[in-house]
């Protein structure tokens, strides 16, 4: 099994994050931000992943470290639970409507970091969540699971719905990048190690 568990503590958060890649029977998420709770169940469904996260956070601020920092772990789970990535597909792409909207999101678990993030979210707050900081969270797992990461809004007018589809599309993408084929010999690249 592809696990991993890790905490992370700050002056600002306390993070606690374990995830299982291959089995989903436990999703149970706590960050103190409805809205962000909503968009880490809804990851963990379309992706079909494990997933209890328990955030305390300086939320009397705002939910931006809580949400980084979130990402940050979450990062670090896949990267640790991947391993060696032997046998991965490495690569997985995602188009997900929500009604008026559609996003696409592009992922390379290359061990490389990269994000590109193209969306307009013209509503600044949905709940306590601001929605400027959904860039920051994808920013955080793109680089501490070191993949490149191209997540796109490509027509859309609702702000919630721009977001919610972009985590389930992110969340199908890495699905479909996680999965492991045994035809593929090794890691699939030609460099040996991704």
């Amino acid at each position: 099994m592809r696990t991993a568990k890790i905490n992370r503590k700050t002056g600002e958060t306390d993070i606690t994050v374990e995830l299982n890649i291959d089995d989903q029977t436990e999703i149970a998420i706590d960050t103190g931000v409805g809205f962000f709770n909503h968009m880490l169940t809804l990851f963990a469904k379309h992706g079909r992943f494990g997933l209890k996260v328990k955030a305390i956070g300086d939320l009397d601020v705002d939910a931006h470290h809580t949400v980084e920092d979130t990402g940050i772990v979450l990062g670090e789970c896949f990267k640790q639970a991947l391993g060696k990535k032997e046998q991965i597909e490495r690569y997985g792409n995602a188009f997900v409507p929500m009604d008026e909207t559609l996003a696409q999101v592009t992922v390379d678990l290359s061990g490389r970091s990269y994000l590109i993030f193209n969306a307009q979210l013209d509503n600044p707050r949905l709940g306590n969540f601001e929605t400027e900081i959904t860039e920051d969270f994808f920013q955080a797992l793109a680089f501490n699971t070191e993949m490149n990461l191209h997540a796109n809004v490509l027509y859309g007018r609702n702000t919630h719905h721009k977001i919610e589809a972009l985590f389930k599309a992110t969340a199908r993408a890495m699905r479909a990048a996680v999965t492991i084929n045994p035809e593929i010999r090794g890691v699939n690249s030609t460099k040996g190690v991704i």
